[in-house]
């Protein structure tokens, strides 16, 4: 499973996920960086077959209306520390690698993870 986690979230998570074996980049590492576009990271993502890793709706917006990115994690959490935003994926990851089997859009919170099928 391979990830594309944007500008809002911690390189950090880029790092833990990578730690956890899988593939991961960070908008940082992209050649414009966080001030990558949008719409470019949707490309890259669709292109490499990663699943956006966001806290920002306009993702979703994209993805209900135009079906991309074609795979979205979207990280509904409100403001955490980076520990305990570790702490959420480190408990839900098993059932978001499991749910990305059947869906194409997750949604974590706080307290649960959505499904959106």
């Amino acid at each position: 499973m391979k990830f594309l986690v944007d500008a809002q979230l911690p390189r950090r998570l880029c790092i833990w996920l990578r730690q956890q074996g899988y593939d991961a980049v960070h908008t940082l590492d992209l050649d414009s960086g966080n001030r990558t576009p949008d719409a470019e990271i949707i490309h890259i993502a669709d292109q490499d077959g990663r699943i956006v890793v966001t806290k920002d709706a306009d993702f979703v917006q994209s993805f209900l209306l135009r079906n991309t990115p074609h795979r979205l994690l979207l990280i509904a959490s409100g403001n955490v520390g980076n520990a305990e935003l570790e702490r959420l994926l480190a408990v839900a990851l098993p059932a978001i690698v499991d749910a990305f089997e059947r869906a194409c859009y997750v949604e974590l919170s706080k307290n649960s993870l959505i499904i959106h099928e």
